[in-house]
């Protein structure tokens, strides 16, 4: 007989799955962040440190809803109080009895610290951070007394280690969320929807917005994987033998889409210009790996499908090599076009490296199921992208606000003008790495302003009221749950990070605790107005979300096409991959609300993206030819290429109508000297080097001439319109 019991209690279990992997995370995060903020407050109490609230407001901050990024931020946190406090010390035996020399002093160190925060987006920037604001936060109280100085630095470290060492615990051993986790899951199901879209990109039935939109997104994605994998090592020993295969893997997967984004942008210029000869010659080749990308469409990739896949595509390649060959002569005893061969030839081999690069990544991902791996050797990391100017304008931004309410403080005598300046010092430095500035401080301020207030009424009217911790905690975690549950809303973090750390830091009692309401207003008042200056100075000295900084990342995006150029060859497709990707998500994010800036910030990136890679295969074909007169250095299609590469520089750095001309006369006079020198048709297109060359040049043509791309502004009506067809 069936047990009619059992079938609720599975119902039950189900559904308590099902809510612990939705709204269950939220939910077990805050009690994880209140187990964590309680234990580290009795504990502060306990060994009598003489401002808990230094070691609660740390857990605040590092407290992450994965392990790893707890480890991570903890280490790097931990890193930069200690360099701080360092230059703290040395600042004060210096300059203890000069107060404007310290201050001076202060504002240039937490300026460089700022301008290396915007500069490293990676970990180091909140070490940078740290190292900026700790200066401020301990060295404005201490240089008041100086004799106080060490002892101040001593309890300050002790105190951030105690909140540190609470948080990596409670994250760890309670209801553990881990960073390889969420990284594995993110590798597993990425390549799933990425072979759908694939499948559905090469049928023509997806619609331009959401192909730009899908490039948005796996920018981003490699942006944030790169920045998991980071973390990953501080937690898990496995992953961290496995590092450089991830690294790999996920330079592999940028190879992969930036070859399918220039693949598909050819195939959408020949359905408009209506290539049916060759769009069918070309049906008949990717038939077969439509029909493999289909049977992985939504599906997890796990290591064991990944090798069962390398498999399936090492034979695609060799059976796509033969249904080229039998294509192209199909087509050419149609007699088509110059433009049509050239069209067809690069849209194979492209179609054929897009495969080569679509079974190493399956090889790289197959190899995680081991614990060591000969493609572990990878050396070439995702390298982010800064402007130089966006980092210096945040560092002198940060440096002049300090100057200027130093000036105030000075001037006025204000008891509580220490708190002033160091407050709005912290959040400066905080609120320059995010992407708007202005609106975090603003966030900020008024999350403070309601920490504040619920503090002086905590702090007078219920704490007098209290004995002992179990009744302080009760009072206090009713507002740290909220004031948490607020930092997890959508735009919100920065109302519940503000109230949170400046609830703590004026209400949670000291060691002996002192109820002043007099320097309770004045702290109050200085921590507000300290944030609303931070807001306002933020959003009028060069706002990172103004135009200028839109324009310096467009231009840092064209110039990554000048550095394929120039820069030596290895290691040069992972550095061009990554940079152009991290410079896109940064304009994209700056620019939101703005539809026409993003438009155009993404058609830079794509045309980028696809010419450069274009040059880098042209480079790398070069540098495989053999030793023969045909390929020597002083042919004539060698000093083509060689000239065409500086037009296109020149057209990069100074986009322009004139400039646009000359570099499209340069590819037709590198296509025209190849064309010349070619080796005989009777050869195979695989073993023909020039005949490969002159398909990149034919791509980097089309590149230039694409009706929808950002240099169609700069090029005549008729030049776009019958560029396409022009056969050389």
């Amino acid at each position: 007989m069936k047990n009619t019991s059992a079938v609720p209690a599975l119902a039950l279990r189900q559904a308590l799955n099902a809510w612990a992997r939705s709204n269950g995370v939220m939910w077990i995060y805050l009690f994880k962040v209140l187990l964590a903020a309680g234990l580290t407050l009795w504990l502060a109490m306990r060994f009598q440190l003489p401002h808990p609230s230094s070691a609660v407001i740390t857990v605040f901050i590092v407290m992450q809803p994965q392990s790893g990024q707890v480890f991570a931020k903890s280490v790097y946190r931990l890193l930069g109080t200690v360099i701080g406090l360092a230059v703290m010390l040395t600042l004060v035996a210096l300059f203890a009895q000069a107060r404007v020399l310290f201050m001076v002093s202060i504002a240039i160190w937490i300026g460089l610290c700022t301008a290396g925060a915007m500069h490293f987006r990676d970990l180091r920037s909140y070490g940078c951070v740290l190292s900026g604001y700790t200066v401020a936060l301990i060295g404005l109280p201490a240089v008041m007394q100086a004799d106080t100085a060490f002892m101040s630095a001593v309890l300050r470290v002790l105190a951030i280690s105690l909140g540190i060492v609470c948080s990596a615990a409670v994250s760890a051993a309670v209801f553990p969320q881990t960073s390889s986790a969420a990284l594995s899951n993110a590798l597993y199901n990425r390549f799933g929807t990425f072979a759908g879209f694939v499948a559905d990109s090469l049928r023509g039935i997806l619609e331009r917005t959401v192909m730009e939109a899908t490039g948005v997104r796996y920018a981003a994605e490699a942006v944030g994987l790169e920045s998991l994998r980071s973390v990953t090592a501080f937690e898990d020993p496995h992953m961290r033998m496995r590092s450089g295969r991830l690294m790999r893997l996920n330079s592999e997967f940028m190879a992969l889409t930036t070859r399918f984004h220039a693949l598909n942008r050819l195939l959408v210029r020949l359905r408009q210009r209506q290539a049916k000869a060759v769009l069918d010659a070309f049906d008949s080749i990717q038939a077969e790996l439509i029909e493999v990308l289909d049977s992985r469409r939504g599906k997890p990739l796990t290591e064991q499908d990944a090798a069962v896949l390398s498999e399936r595509l090492d034979i695609l390649r060799e059976s796509v090599r033969a249904r080229i060959r039998t294509a192209r002569h199909a087509l050419y005893e149609q007699a088509p076009a110059i433009i049509d061969r050239r069209d067809f030839e690069t849209a194979a081999e492209l179609l054929y490296r897009f495969i080569t690069e679509l079974h190493n990544y399956t090889q790289t991902h197959a190899s995680l199921a081991a614990p060591h791996h000969e493609r572990e050797q990878w050396n070439e990391r995702f390298k982010a992208k800064a402007n130089t100017m966006a980092s210096a304008v945040a560092g002198i931004r940060s440096g002049v606000l300090i100057l200027a309410l130093s000036v105030f403080w000075i001037l006025t005598a204000w008891p509580s003008g220490n708190m002033f300046t160091l407050n709005a010092a912290a959040v400066s430095a905080l609120a320059a790495t995010t992407p708007l500035p202005h609106r975090t401080a603003q966030q900020m301020a008024f999350g403070a302003l309601v920490g504040v207030t619920v503090g002086f009424v905590f702090n007078f009217f219920l704490f007098p009221h209290l004995d002992g911790f179990p009744l302080l905690f009760m009072v206090l975690g009713t507002y740290f749950a909220l004031g948490a549950y607020v930092s997890l809303r959508p735009g919100c973090m920065g109302y519940g990070l503000g109230s949170l750390v400046f609830f703590c830091f004026t209400s949670i009692p000291d060691n002996p605790p002192v109820y002043d309401p007099g320097t309770f207003l004045n702290t109050a008042i200085a921590v507000v107005l300290s944030m609303f200056t931070t807001a306002v100075v933020s959003s009028i000295i060069l706002p990172p979300n103004s135009p200028w900084l839109w324009r310096r990342l467009e231009r840092d995006l064209r110039k990554q096409l000048v550095n394929v150029i120039g820069h030596p060859l290895p290691g040069l497709a992972n550095r061009f991959d990554s940079a152009s990707r991290d410079l896109l998500n940064q304009a994209y994010g700056l620019a939101n609300g703005n539809p026409a800036v993003q438009k155009e910030l993404m058609g830079w990136t794509f045309t980028v993206q696809e010419i450069g890679h274009a040059v880098i295969e042209l480079r790398q074909e070069q540098a495989r030819l053999p030793d023969s007169e045909r390929y020597a250095e002083n042919t004539p299609w060698q000093q083509a290429t060689r000239a065409m590469g500086r037009a296109l520089a020149r057209l990069f750095l100074k986009p322009s109508s004139g400039n646009l001309q000359r570099a499209l006369n340069a590819v037709d006079s590198a296509i025209a000297c190849v064309e010349e020198a070619r080796e005989p048709d009777t050869q195979h297109f695989e073993e023909s080097p020039l005949r490969r060359i002159q398909s990149f040049l034919h791509f980097i043509r089309t590149s230039l001439l694409d009706p929808h791309g950002p240099l169609a502004s700069y090029a005549p009506s008729e030049t776009v319109a019958t560029g396409l067809s022009h056969a050389s």
